[in-house]
């Protein structure tokens, strides 16, 4: 078995993006880049520097649903797609979905005490989802799953920085393909994503995070080929720096506290005074989970008011 890596270029911030091409009883490509035509031509000729053209691919793995991981999906029209089941919602993308993510960023923008002025964030919450490919999936993977033509690799349901994220573990050799689950010199981001089932409410996407993050130090990990930049080793130790500096982020939170009560909309003005109203969807997700740390830690309480914004204040 070999993995390939191939890298990709992305429209994004973030930068190029990782796809690995593994071979075996069945060639298995894991993730699929924007679709762009840039990245298209860089996958092509990764596959084809491996050795194989691009309709030899049997199938392809989902990390998550995200636009720079799920666009190319639409490029191998014979192979089967697997990944989580809330890729579906993403790669389907009907109009109930997204009426239903329209409306459950508005009713958060609202408990958050944003300004009706900035409610067109809802419509940026969506991410360019042009990117994303359209082809349904067709294996739901689970937790514990062994991976069709990789019997010695297990799935592993590692939910936070996206509500379809899993990573893909072969305990004998100490590999991991980790996807954003953890990346060698950036911080990956929690980021507040519509449930499924509504009944579930808000999922608490840093506390899910930082779980699986924890999950990871009682594993005997090696290397996790992640989807961006170089591959992740000393992996624990980078995994109890980031848990101490998330740590140190929650109780800036609990500083600003001190003086009374504040909304998420004035946590994030404090947070990122410079930032929030530019990157509003990411500041508020950072700013919710570091309060959901603390309310998870019983540092502080959530009330509140008669028109249903949420405000926090030390227990």
């Amino acid at each position: 078995m070999t993995i390939h890596k191939i890298t990709l270029p992305t429209p994004f911030a973030v930068g190029d993006v990782n796809t690995y091409l593994m071979d075996g009883d069945v060639l298995t490509l894991f993730d699929a880049g924007p679709k762009t035509p840039d990245a298209w031509i860089a996958l092509k000729k990764g596959i084809e520097s491996a050795g194989y053209r691009p309709e030899d691919v049997e199938q392809v793995v989902l990390t998550h649903h995200h636009p720079d991981h799920a666009g190319w999906v639409d490029g191998f029209p014979d192979a089967k797609i697997l990944g989580h089941v809330y890729n579906d919602v993403w790669l389907k993308r009907d109009d109930a979905f997204l009426a239903y993510h329209d409306a459950f960023y508005r009713a958060r923008l609202e408990e958050e005490g944003v300004p009706e002025d900035a409610f067109h964030w809802v419509e940026k919450m969506k991410r360019p989802v042009r990117l994303i490919g359209s082809r349904p999936l067709d294996v739901f993977l689970h937790e514990e799953d062994k991976l069709p033509g990789h019997e010695e690799w297990e799935v592993m349901e590692t939910l936070g920085h996206a509500q379809s994220h899993l990573a893909f573990w072969n305990e004998a050799t100490g590999e991991m393909i980790g996807g954003d689950l953890l990346l060698a010199t950036v911080s990956s981001n929690p980021l507040i994503e519509p449930p499924l089932d509504p009944e579930d409410g808000r999922p608490k996407s840093l506390i899910q995070y930082n779980g699986n993050l924890k999950r990871l130090l009682e594993m005997p990990v090696d290397v996790i080929y992640s989807g961006h930049g170089i591959d992740v080793r000393n992996v624990h130790r980078l995994i109890g720096a980031r848990l101490a500096s998330q740590h140190e982020r929650a109780m800036k939170v609990y500083g600003m506290l001190e003086q009374g009560p504040l909304t998420v909309y004035e946590t994030t003005k404090k947070l990122f005074p410079h930032k929030f109203e530019k990157e509003l969807g990411l500041t508020l997700s950072e700013t919710i989970g570091q309060l959901d740390y603390l309310l998870e830690d019983g540092l502080i309480t959530e009330l509140a008011d008669g028109r249903g914004v949420f405000y926090y204040e030390r227990t």
